[in-house]
């Protein structure tokens, strides 16, 4: 085994064991990755790594930015309310049992899918699932992993539907292959989705858990806050003192969301903000608690006042669920570092991240993809929280887009164009992506700045650092040992029954990688190996090629596979174990499926 095998296995095994341990963000280990790739190739300089021009040529491979591209014509398709009046349709759909719904969210959610990124769809969904659950007197614990498996299931159909199917295309191409047809992978993907549809239609109630949302782990006397104001007292004992020092601290039940001075709120941290006589507090407080604010000296409640200064009047304070979204600014950040309260004018209750319910030491927690949030806060500040695109509420359908209404048709014709003319025409997705993107800046129907926003950059940084691991996996030989070691094991079979059993494998493997990375990241490491096996058996590789496809975007077993699938975890109170659960059967089913679909139209 040469150097360059040893030292690519290494930074390979590196990268995996960051991804699963995550203790670094996805796109600091990617960039870690490249560094090093680069690093290599400018003190071992060998025929048998790649120099820095090759690792540079990544950068030319168009599927990654075909990827982009997508995002933003999602978002397009977002915002026009596409998605929305799909959603409000299914709404309707209350009094059906509970396996028709299923199959009907399967088809209205699977078909959105096929043709826009997953993401957005489940975004849309998720509020409404919930809402409709209510309604349906079902625990939105038994919808919402069915939610994120049909958006699965509709992505694999098409070759826009999901990044993964993106990128593979992208990369055959690289190796002079026929790039994959805008409906080649729906011979499997839709008996595929017919299968797994019915496991979670007929099953899918008695598997899924009955689990408590944020909002069930309140007391009633929790649930019931009022936010209220109050004012420092000329001559109070308060005056000179901070928050955290005063009385109010003490009274149990009482939270600061506000200090306004002169007219102007005070930011920072309000708890150790000093106090000045005329100051006025806005408070959130529990029913008893407001008793006891009452009797603490120094203050004033402004009802209580009669002052004409907009007083705030005593009302019951909305609690609703929020959970951290794909553009959130906060990730990464604690809520003391955001100063959340002055910045939302909420209050964080609690957060429920991978299966637990935190409540202890929220103001140091670093907030996290996916994190579900239990807030309270006035009315205004909640419609507030829809402007924003950091924190998703689960508690009500999002506003509707009415503004972009108009623009539906065009938004459509160009997607509907798209579409044509890469199955028609043959022409290359990638031009056809751009093109889009273009009409949809031109017209204004997206705004440059929004489209940027939209993009997943963590992603693409993943995907580029890959095809640089990639590359240097193939130049070193590194994937050529691979796949003769796996070929070992086909030796055991008859001749006749080693394409089957190499496909069998090369399934099962990606399968596995994809449970514990990225669904793009694993078709990168994938790829060239399947190409490999295919050559020394000296068949047709795209039997290989589509199996690697398939196992790549079936990822049901963790939440950590496949995004939808981290989104619903803390929004419907799932632990680790109910994706396991769940997942690991329809794995099967999957696996099964492509083992005697694949071959019937893929000839080896």
């Amino acid at each position: 085994m040469s150097w360059e095998i040893i030292v690519v296995l290494v930074i390979l095994v590196a990268a995996l064991t960051s991804f699963m341990l995550e203790k670094l963000p996805v796109d600091v280990t990617a960039f870690g990755i490249f560094g090093l790739l680069l690093v290599v190739s400018m003190v071992g300089q060998s025929d048998k790594w790649p120099d820095s021009a090759q690792l540079a040529s990544v950068f030319a491979n168009p599927a990654p930015l075909t990827i982009a591209a997508m995002f933003i014509i999602s978002l397009a398709l977002e915002k026009c309310g596409a998605i929305e009046i799909l959603a409000q349709k299914l709404g309707r759909l209350t009094s059906l049992p509970y396996a028709v719904f299923v199959a009907v969210l399967a088809i209205g959610v699977g078909g959105a899918s096929a043709f826009v990124n997953n993401t957005p769809i489940v975004v849309v969904f998720m509020p409404v699932v919930i809402s409709l659950a209510r309604k349906m007197n079902t625990p939105a614990s038994k919808l919402l992993i069915p939610l994120s498996y049909v958006s699965i299931f509709g992505g694999m159909c098409t070759l826009m539907g999901t990044s993964t199917n993106i990128l593979m295309s992208g990369i055959i191409k690289s190796f002079n292959m026929p790039a994959l047809g805008m409906f080649e992978l729906a011979a499997v993907g839709l008996p595929l989705m017919v299968l797994g549809t019915a496991y979670l239609a007929f099953f899918g109630k008695k598997v899924l858990p009955e689990r408590e949302t944020l909002t069930a782990i309140l007391s009633e006397e929790e649930r019931k806050e009022y936010i209220t104001e109050a004012y420092v007292k000329k001559g109070s004992e308060l005056d000179g003192k901070s928050f955290a020092d005063s009385g109010l601290k003490r009274a149990r039940g009482v939270r600061l969301l506000e200090v306004i001075r002169d007219g102007v709120a005070l930011s920072g941290d309000l708890r150790q903000c000093v106090l000045h006589s005329g100051d006025r507090l806005v408070l959130s407080c529990r029913p008893n608690a407001i008793a006891q604010a009452r009797e603490s000296a120094g203050i004033d409640f402004a009802m209580e006042r009669g002052l004409d200064l907009e007083p705030i009047a005593a009302h019951e304070g909305a609690i609703v669920e929020g959970v951290i979204g794909p553009m959130s600014t906060i990730v990464g950040k604690t809520i003391r570092e955001i100063n959340f309260r002055q910045r939302y004018r909420m209050v964080i209750i609690a957060v429920h991240r991978r299966g637990r319910n935190l409540r202890e030491k929220l103001e140091t927690l670093p907030l996290e993809f996916g994190d579900t949030l239990l807030m309270m806060g006035t009315d205004k500040a909640i419609e507030n929280l829809h402007n924003t695109d950091d924190i998703i509420l689960l508690d009500r359908p999002q506003i509707p887009a009415q503004n972009m209404r108009r623009r539906m048709p065009l938004v459509l014709g160009v997607i509907a164009g798209m579409i044509g003319m890469v199955t028609f025409a043959g022409v290359p997705i990638f031009s056809m992506a751009i093109i889009a993107v273009a009409i949809l800046f031109v017209t204004g129907t997206v705004k440059p700045k929004d489209a940027y926003s939209s993009i997943e950059w963590r992603i693409l940084v993943l995907i580029y650092s890959m095809l640089g691991l990639g590359l240097a996996l193939e130049t070193s030989g590194a994937t050529e040992l691979a796949s003769r070691q796996l070929l070992h094991l086909a030796e055991l079979f008859p001749a006749s029954s080693r394409p089957l059993f190499m496909l069998a494998v090369i399934y099962l493997v990606t399968s596995i990688l994809t449970e514990l990375l990225s669904n793009n990241a694993t078709v990168v490491l994938m790829a060239p190996i399947a190409l490999g096996i295919s050559q020394m058996l000296g068949i047709d590789p795209r039997p290989m090629i589509i199996a690697t496809c398939v196992a790549a975007s079936a990822s049901f077993a963790t939440p950590i596979g496949y995004q939808t699938n981290t989104y619903v975890y803390g929004v419907g109170g799932y632990r680790f174990g109910d994706f396991v659960k769940v997942g690991i059967p329809l794995n099967v089913l999957y696996f099964i499926g492509s083992m005697v679909i694949i071959p019937l139209f893929w000839h080896f």
